[in-house]
């Protein structure tokens, strides 16, 4: 059978594909220690849960609007006014079957055949799939860990083309960590400003942070470019609700209304249940909420700690999100004892066969030389996997 031409672009996504090894060595008995997957390990909480039984009993179980509940879109809302002073109506609102799917609509919306999308990295695996989907073609701004894998304003110059449309912002950034200060969005306005980008923001991990840093989206920031920006958030991360596929994307009346248009047409709409425990979530999950960013901040120090002052890692402390994305570039190349790790990928796999210790390699998020980490898991499993993982880097020893 003959694919798309684009399919030779468009491959399993790199975090699911490590999932799918853990899943089998499980299978074989085998002890896993599972740092690739970007999932909370905290159950949904319970009142959550029971808004969504309760969905259930009442019978909401039907078609709902296209663009999500009518209540829903309303919550989002407010939640946007209450805590970025933005102001949108229910109709610039778009509840989608995820964060992704959101994102997916959006770029369907604004990209047409060949145009170029900017994308900071490293960057979330999927963003450049999902441009290349619909026809675009990414167009990667490099940043560095010494510079907290933070965009520069000359740096996104330097990435515009002729072809330039629009740039992905994820802040709380995943693979980094990173998390943009007011300031440092602020100093990337004027060029925005100049070159008429559109822009996605993505905030899906805004509630998790660190040491008292507050997130500030570029709309709040910017309200001049407000009619070029499109907010796109969830539960997923921050209500541990990642199987329950709820996003929601906010921005200009125009934009939000195509992509609704065309979600209608893929599927239908977000599951009506799903949708009753989100406007529930939204309502009133706070308490839930911080217990999961303390534990996650007590993690992400553990982690720190874990692998501090070990030769070869370099560290940057993540200031949000659950994950670290140590560079291991130290420890790839040829050594007359031991394996040859030409690249990350070769580091990840040789790491998971002879320890167990599952992590993503960098160049899944344009981040070559580096892996991901995420510690959405237990302390526990902290201590033992990454105790493990240091032990067999210090044996292997960094490249010669």
């Amino acid at each position: 059978m003959k694919l798309a031409r684009f399919t030779e672009k468009v491959g399993l996504s790199e975090t699911g594909a490590m999932d799918e090894k853990v899943r089998e060595r499980k299978r074989r008995g085998l002890e896993v220690f599972n740092f690739g997957v970007g999932q909370p390990d905290f159950p949904t909480p319970k009142d959550i849960c029971e808004a969504g039984i309760q969905a259930i009993r009442d019978g909401k179980t039907r078609y709902t609007s296209p663009t999500g509940i009518l209540e829903l879109r309303e919550a989002v809302a407010a939640r946007l006014k209450k805590e970025q002073g933005l102001e949108y109506t229910a109709s610039q609102i778009l509840v989608s079957s995820g964060a992704k799917h959101a994102i997916h609509n959006l770029l369907a919306a604004v990209v047409s055949p060949d145009e170029d999308v900017i994308l900071p990295a490293p960057a979330w695996v999927s963003y450049p799939s999902m441009v290349r989907l619909v026809g675009g073609n990414p167009v990667i701004a490099p940043t560095r860990l010494e510079d907290g894998f933070k965009l520069t304003p000359e740096a996104l110059r330097k990435a515009i083309t002729p072809r330039s449309v629009g740039i992905i912002l994820n802040t709380p950034g995943n693979p980094t960590g990173a998390v943009y200060s007011e300031t440092e969005l602020a100093a990337l306005v004027p060029v925005l400003r100049e070159s008429g980008l559109w822009v996605i923001t993505d905030e899906i991990y805004d509630r998790i942070l660190f040491d008292g840093r507050r997130h500030r989206s570029l709309a709040a920031i910017a309200p001049d470019l407000r009619e070029r920006i499109a907010i796109v958030n969830g539960v997923s991360k921050s209500f541990a609700m990642t199987g329950w596929r709820i996003g929601y994307a906010a921005g200009p009346s125009d934009w939000i209304r195509m992509a609704g248009a065309i979600q209608s047409h893929q599927a239908g709409n977000p599951c009506s249940i799903s949708q009753e425990a989100t406007l529930h979530a939204l309502q009133g999950a706070g308490e839930s909420v911080e217990t999961m960013r303390a534990a996650f901040q007590k993690r992400r120090d553990l982690v720190m700690e874990m692998l501090a002052g070990l030769e070869g890692c370099d560290l940057f402390r993540p200031e949000g999100t659950f994950y670290l994305l140590p560079r291991i570039a130290a420890y790839l190349g040829e050594r007359k004892n031991g394996p040859t790790l030409a690249s990350d990928p070769d580091f990840v796999a040789w790491l998971f066969d002879s320890t167990g210790v599952a992590t993503v390699a960098g160049s899944a998020f344009q981040a070559q030389g580096h892996v991901r980490i995420s510690f959405a898991a237990s302390e526990e499993t902290i201590r033992a996997g990454l105790g493990r993982m240091r032990r067999a880097m210090e044996e292997l020893g960094p490249a010669r």
